[in-house]
């Protein structure tokens, strides 16, 4: 192999550990915060938790100001309105509240909120980042509440175009969060869906990375390590909602996913980010539907990789082993078993395909990816 050439960044500061919440003030204001919007979602804002974490907000002066008209697959309108909210108010920092739509909307209000460029004109495209202006970027504290998308410790958000029904990816290194607080208490209350589409989200970028073909070795073992912890672990988060532990190893898990997707993301990804933008399905349930299918379709290019990382995870057979463990685990976290179940109709797979091909993910497949072969990947995956 010829000497490669690239490009790491590893996260940002954080804290973690059970009650870490009650430091959140402190944190704002180690990054400069006086007066903070927190952005959440639209169900978690009526629950105990942003209570508790804006109660020790307005404890340290701070204000307890904050914005939830947050979708699902969060796009340019609800950008729009915080955007609105976070400029009337006076703001000077963002506290990203939630699972990955909450925490990748509240990146896209602190990036944008001194901008006269375009969200559409800072996609994760070349150089794009430059043309944002980046002292007028406000600072960022995430507070992740669910175990799965990663996008506290990443320096992009993933924003839907509702015109075009696109996901896009929006990047900018500092969208990386001043510091992130990983409290897995404030995860115990999620439904169970949640926890289990949320990990199985971390399990697929940790599995995509492991997979890409890119090189980036300190993301390779990352991703291994990271399917450890969530095969071992996610059953029980599921079974056992107050179980600690298994909610702080789901965090960890989630966190060394999406630091390892660094090395590339593939057709999990292609296929669930148009899905999920047509139909509004929650990202994580998509990944895990298509995730057997895809493994299929990459067979020929990963058998012996997957069959390395069997042998650390202890499971017996290689690619059909680790193939039946993700089967048994998706069955006993009631995950829909195709794409039909989720509503994805036959007629719409042309549309899908090219958008799927348009998505940056497929570039990190390790099997090429052409309109004809995700066609039939789509029909499998239906």
């Amino acid at each position: 192999m010829s000497v490669p050439t690239t490009n790491w960044s590893y996260p940002t500061a954080i804290r973690f550990g059970a009650g870490r919440i009650t430091e959140l003030a402190e944190a704002c204001q180690s990054a400069g915060m006086t007066r903070p919007l927190l952005v959440t979602d639209k169900a978690l804002a009526a629950l105990p938790i942003t209570a508790q974490a804006l109660n020790v907000l307005e404890a340290g002066g701070l204000g307890r100001a904050v914005f939830s008209e947050v979708d699902q697959n969060p796009n340019e309108t609800n950008m729009e309105a915080g955007l609105g909210v976070f400029r009337q108010g006076g703001h000077d920092g963002v506290v990203c509240f939630g699972g990955g739509s909450a925490l990748d909307l509240g990146k896209m209000i602190a990036l944008m909120a001194g901008q006269t460029v375009s969200v559409w004109d800072l996609e994760d495209v070349g150089d794009w980042w430059t043309r944002a202006d980046a002292d007028k970027i406000a600072p960022i504290i995430a507070v992740p509440t669910t175990a799965g998308t990663g996008s506290e410790v990443g320096r992009a958000g993933v924003l839907t175009n509702s015109a075009t029904h696109q996901k896009k990816i929006i990047f900018h290194p500092r969208l990386m969060p001043a510091v992130t607080i990983c409290d897995p208490e404030l995860t115990v209350g999620m439904p169970p869906f949640i926890t289990a589409g949320t990990g199985m989200d971390a399990l697929a970028h940790c599995l995509e990375a492991y997979c890409s073909p890119h090189y980036h070795p300190m993301s390779q073992g990352i991703a291994l390590e990271g399917m450890r912890l969530v095969l071992e672990n996610l059953p029980r988060a599921y079974a056992e909602p107050a179980d600690l532990e298994a909610r702080a190893q789901m965090m960890s898990a989630a966190m060394m996913g999406a630091v390892a997707f660094q090395k590339g993301l593939g057709a999990i990804h292609s296929l669930s980010h148009p899905v999920g933008a047509v139909y509004n399905t929650h990202h994580g349930t998509t990944n895990a539907v298509v995730m057997p299918m895809v493994l299929d379709f990459n067979r020929a290019a990963i058998e012996g990789r997957i069959a390395r990382a069997a042998a650390y995870l202890g499971i017996a057979d290689g690619f059909d082993g680790f193939r039946a463990r993700i089967m048994d685990l998706r069955a006993a976290l009631a995950i829909p078993p195709n794409l039909g179940a989720l509503g994805v109709e036959a007629a719409r797979l042309g549309e899908l395909t090219d958008m799927a091909l348009q998505d940056p993910s497929c570039g990190g497949n390790p099997v090429e990816m052409t309109r004809d072969n995700t066609r039939k990947l789509f029909e499998a995956c239906l």
